[in-house]
């Protein structure tokens, strides 16, 4: 614990906490938008359950640094673009994000407002299955830009735990924001979708530079909040599929 005593550790630490905050913005919008298909009740616990799961993935990942580098070995190439572990994880990750992006706006824009029972229903689980996937993928750029920053393993899991307790603080927020303004929510799944063609280019060495892909987010998010001071009348409704009841018959 030697390094509690070194100014420059704790520069690091606060450094690193604030980029992890940043990276973690993306987690909070796929959280957040999972967690409102469930009811009221239970979207709190969603949203934190999934950012403990973040957390949990993200120590151990630097509990296993040495299988964690490995996955950087080229296991074989394609078009001479050489293809590890780590880039089929994001490219999965990347073309996972373009279809469940793609199907949401579809769903809140085309999709039926009265639907069968079958087609409404989404368990707890299942939510918690699509974050968990989402927060591997996730976590493994995280933990990744981590690496690359610290080198004292203490400094980069208190930076992973500050940043995802920051994140837990206004994840519910974020959610409420997000789903009182359906603009702003077709606003976040295109960062979805921009953030899965990201991946898939960090997949295949085509890098696109993380400040270009944050600053288009964050003017994206400016000029919308200029909008919706300046906007009046009635705000757009998305679909939000239900189920038929006696009385609507």
């Amino acid at each position: 614990m030697e390094w509690l005593a070194d100014p420059q550790a704790w520069m690091a630490l606060v450094t690193l906490s604030a980029l992890e905050i940043v990276l973690g913005i993306d987690n909070i919008i796929f959280i957040s938008i999972q967690a409102s298909k469930l009811p009221a009740h239970q979207q709190e616990k969603a949203r934190l359950l999934g950012l403990g799961l973040a957390m949990f993935i993200r120590v151990a990942l630097l509990f296993s640094l040495t299988w964690l580098m490995g996955l950087t070995e080229p296991l074989f190439s394609v078009l001479e673009n050489e293809i590890s572990g780590r880039d089929l994880i994001l490219i999965s990750g990347g073309v996972f994000l373009l279809w469940k992006s793609t199907m949401e706006i579809h769903e809140k824009l085309e999709g039926d407002q009265v639907i069968s029972a079958s087609r409404v229903g989404v368990t707890f689980g299942a939510v918690i299955v699509q974050i968990l996937l989402l927060d591997i993928v996730f976590s493994l750029d995280s933990i990744i830009t981590a690496l690359g920053m610290a080198s004292q393993l203490a400094i980069m899991i208190s930076a992973v735990i500050i940043a995802v307790v920051f994140m837990m603080f206004l994840s519910g927020k974020i959610s409420r924001f997000v789903e009182k303004h359906p603009t702003i929510k077709m606003l976040a799944l295109s960062f979805l979708l921009l953030i899965g063609v990201a991946l898939i280019g960090d997949g295949l060495d085509m890098h696109i530079p993380k400040g270009y892909i944050y600053f288009a987010m964050a003017f994206s998010v400016f000029v919308e909040m200029l909008n919706l001071r300046l906007r009046k009348g009635t705000p757009v409704r998305l679909h939000q599929p239900h189920l038929t009841n006696s009385a609507d018959k």
